[in-house]
């Protein structure tokens, strides 16, 4: 049998090309005939067959761009949008769609109201990362390894896991120990952990696939949400799931769907805010018309994600769309332009005593408000850890203000490296954003440890803050001062020039 065929069927595969379809590798049982180490051995074979399936590609290109605008026409009302409904009804994004925002076009598009070029839906086969996560799993050493590391940085980064429930746990530590896999290593250990793997009955080479997708769809290059930003949600998430006060009523899916939800929340993130979008006619801010566009973009990739991984493909359909239903309504919690509204529900709550944790409806409210402490926990952290998330942010945001500037758009709120210091933005955001939310979780969870904590690292990282800002001021006024003298200077010299 040919060594592909172990993997995929070859008629199969020529008729997925045919119309576009993805080839799904055959389940683990299919393969009785392997053996240790003979995959290492056949793999010149693997890596010459797979280059030939990539030069026939060429040759089939025609045919399989029909077969895809087929497909995108009977979705008729989507208009050239790259999604895809699935059997639950709900819309989402495929992998590969969202076409990176090339600001070489904006400063000639954004004068005439259009922007970019009509998007080109990639299809990619899933072999590649089938092909590393099986044998990875298998313990199969690759010749270029992804995932592996040193014994010493596997050792610490196993120590690492055994206290990640601890609130001063360092995400920047562990992803150096994981080779940038902080996401992927540290999801497979919670879904353990809590036990979902057993209880959902999840195949482990699927599951590692789909995190990988995940982990991978986050832009690296973006200062602050990247894949690092997601594990440190998802370790923030895991703490707040362990409060007494939430723990005792929480289901199986309610701590898989608050996992996956922070694992998943700023997925495939372009480094630019909403606003940035809708002043460039962004195709999202069109095809959300405005509205939570970033959050419905990541929640629609997550959906995406899971069915082409299909992690829950072995569930009852019922079950797998309350799944992503319920997935949408958390990362769709995490817009900052809904704080005050979750924050007066929950204030409410408290104030009248009419929480019910034992019904679903409640509980999915304190996940969200969970998810959204997660989301921005960074200024309850450890100073070190604050500061460094601190200045990721701002070095963000600043960025989005050079190409504003650059391509002649409006300066963004806090994107005005030249007016918004960071110690400024982080005293703001602290006072009206994450103060409120956390004093009300305190009261939620009844002072707990973990909340006098988080609220005692907020109020000294905030004064902190301060005294830099006021160093900052000093500093600038001796500079004008200094200015001013020299300018006086300059005037008397001149004056006494003249005869």
């Amino acid at each position: 049998m040919p060594v592909l065929d172990r993997f995929f069927n070859s008629t199969e595969l020529g008729r997925l090309w045919r119309t576009g379809e993805e080839p799904m590798p055959f389940p683990m049982g299919s393969l009785p005939s392997y053996q240790p180490g003979t995959l290492a051995c056949e793999l010149p074979e693997m890596i010459r067959m797979v280059k030939l399936i990539w030069k026939s590609k060429s040759e089939l290109r025609g045919t399989k761009q029909r077969g895809i605008l087929e497909n995108e026409d009977a979705l008729g009302s989507l208009s050239g949008d790259a999604r895809v409904r699935g059997q639950t009804g709900v819309l989402s994004e495929r992998r590969g769609s969202y076409p990176f925002i090339d600001f070489r076009l904006l400063n000639n598009t954004t004068h005439s109201g259009e922007i970019g070029t009509k998007k080109k839906v990639k299809r990619l086969l899933s072999f590649q990362r089938y092909f590393h996560a099986s044998r990875l799993l298998r313990g199969i050493v690759p010749q270029a390894s992804l995932y592996l590391l040193d014994e010493d940085y596997l050792g610490q980064a196993r120590h690492m896991l055994s206290k990640v429930g601890m609130w001063d746990f360092d995400i920047f530590l562990f992803d150096r120990l994981t080779n940038g896999n902080s996401l992927v290593t540290l999801l497979c250990h919670l879904f353990n952990v809590h036990g979902l793997i057993h209880h959902f009955q999840l195949d482990m080479v699927t599951l590692h696939r789909f995190l990988v997708m995940v982990q991978e769809d986050y832009h690296s290059q973006n200062p602050y949400h990247n894949a690092v930003h997601a594990a440190d949600v998802t370790q923030a998430m895991h703490c707040y799931l362990k409060e007494p006060k939430l723990a005792n009523f929480l289901t199986p899916l309610d701590i898989m769907l608050g996992l996956l939800a922070a694992a998943a929340h700023d997925v495939d993130h372009p480094g630019v805010n909403q606003p940035f979008l809708i002043k460039t006619n962004h195709h999202l801010a069109s095809l959300y018309q405005n509205v939570s566009v970033l959050e419905n973009h990541h929640w629609r990739s997550t959906i995406g994600m899971l069915r082409e991984s299909r992690l829950f493909a072995h569930l009852p359909m019922e079950m797998t769309q309350d799944i992503e239903q319920q997935l949408g309504s958390l990362i769709l919690a995490t817009d900052i332009n809904r704080q005050n509204e979750f924050l007066t529900q929950l204030k409410a709550h408290l104030e009248n005593k009419d929480l019910r944790l034992e019904d679903a409806p409640d509980r999915h409210f304190m996940l969200q408000i969970a998810l959204k402490c997660a989301d921005i926990c960074n200024p309850c952290r450890l100073w070190q850890m604050s500061k460094q998330w601190s200045e990721r942010v701002c070095e963000e945001f600043y960025r989005q203000g050079d190409l504003e500037q650059k391509f002649e758009l409006e300066i963004s709120p806090l994107c005005n490296q030249q007016k918004d210091s960071i110690p400024s933005i982080q005293i703001g955001f602290m006072t009206y954003i994450v103060e409120p939310l956390f004093e009300e979780w305190a009261k939620f969870t009844g002072d707990t440890p973990l909340s006098e904590n988080m609220l005692s690292h907020l109020r000294r990282n905030k004064a902190k803050w301060r005294s830099l800002l006021h160093k900052q001021h000093s500093s600038s006024q001796r500079n004008d001062h200094s200015g001013q003298v020299t300018e006086n200077e300059e005037q008397t010299l001149n004056e006494g020039d003249i005869p």
